[in-house]
């Protein structure tokens, strides 16, 4: 990769406060579309009607927790590495705290996503290639490092491994524990850990016996399985993020592009409320859990609303482009006993839920209680 030119301190806008009390206070909406069969219903928890977003409240979360620590100064700028969600959340916390904010994207980045984000305030930089290991998140975090030389007083969230990441979404677990009277199953998609570690304490604290699905991508190594280029985008990893609580987590699915596009557009088609990727992808185990675990209250997020993948998940011709109008449709998970043992290529379930490197990086604390699903 060429040498990156170097860049000019970006000035700092002031501070818009007022923004602060508009995130978070999402809704739950009650999802009884079939996804692809018939389900008694689960709820999701809408977080696209959240200024900034669901990643509004981590954002906000690091930049305070960086602040008072004195690791951020008033007005300095934020570097941090995004596919799209993290840069709107960080876009909405630097004009509500002050801060301008640099997002290291990727050529992979919906031009519309780069829009939004240009026009929210932040400067964009994109890696043109993926690294050789790592993939696009590797190098998204090598030119990371290179803006962070080049402007010494710039912050860096890192918000794989930021413990202030999962801090942030305290705020949601409070909300899920005020609109829900019980909950026994919880679904989370899984990419920097956050939200997930975040909800599963104060939760499992209401609720002792609540058992929790993590929904990863196929193709992403998070849960052991090897890293392999991935069309989805949101959920997911080609690194091993630290802030992955995994003796949280009772089971993981992996979910294939094709059954996550067929659940959105099912949702929109049904159910009006809809999103991305992630969505698809929790909506489907979500409706599969309520099938499969009769009684059960479930429960899930949907971290954002469907206009961003207008170009990708909604468009026909891209769908057609990479093959998910061919794809032969899943109906329910292919077991797998150990994440090791086979390489999921569509929906796939393993109730053996491992730290793939418990030694090689640094890990926040997991909740105290980690049950198992019988």
């Amino acid at each position: 990769m060429a040498a990156a030119p170097l860049l000019h301190r970006p000035s700092a806008g002031a501070a818009n406060p007022d923004l602060l009390p508009l995130v978070g206070r999402t809704p739950l909406a009650r999802v009884r579309t079939e996804l692809p069969y018939a389900h008694p219903g689960f709820w999701a928890k809408l977080e696209c009607l959240g200024a900034g977003g669901m990643k509004a409240r981590s954002a906000v979360s690091m930049l305070l927790g960086a602040r008072r620590r004195g690791d951020l100064r008033p007005g300095a700028p934020v570097v941090e590495s995004t596919s799209g969600t993290m840069g709107v959340g960080l876009a909405f916390a630097g004009q509500a705290l002050g801060h301008p904010v640099i997002l290291v994207g990727d050529t992979e980045l919906e031009p519309s996503m780069r829009q939004l984000l240009r026009a929210y305030g932040a400067r964009l930089e994109l890696v043109e290639r993926p690294a050789p290991e790592g993939g696009w998140q590797a190098a998204r975090i090598s030119r990371l490092r290179e803006v962070l030389r080049q402007l010494p007083d710039a912050y860096w969230p890192d918000q794989y491994n930021n413990p202030d990441n999962a801090a942030g979404y305290r705020s949601m677990a409070t909300e899920l524990c005020g609109q829900l009277d019980h909950l026994d199953i919880l679904v989370c998609s899984v990419g920097t850990g956050g939200h997930s570690a975040g909800l599963v304490g104060p939760l499992r604290r209401r609720w002792p016996g609540l058992k929790v699905i993590g929904v990863d991508s196929v193709g992403s190594t998070i849960f052991g399985q090897p890293a392999r280029p991935r069309l989805m985008r949101g959920l997911g990893s080609s690194i091993h993020p630290g802030n992955v609580a995994y003796d949280a987590f009772d089971e993981v699915h992996w979910v294939g592009p094709a059954e996550a596009v067929d659940a959105c557009r099912r949702l929109a088609r049904g159910n009006f409320v809809s999103g991305g990727w992630s969505t698809g992808a929790v909506a489907l185990v979500s409706a599969w859990a309520a099938r499969v675990e009769s009684g059960a209250v479930v429960a899930t997020v949907f971290p954002d609303g469907p206009h961003r993948y207008l170009g990708t998940v909604y468009d026909d011709d891209f769908c057609h482009t990479h093959g998910l109008d061919r794809t032969e449709l899943a109906v329910r998970p292919l077991e797998i006993r150990r994440p090791w043992a086979a390489e999921a290529s569509g929906w796939a379930r393993c109730r053996t839920v491992v730290d793939p490197v418990p030694s090689a990086r640094p890990r926040v604390p997991a909740p105290a209680h980690a049950g198992g699903i019988a």
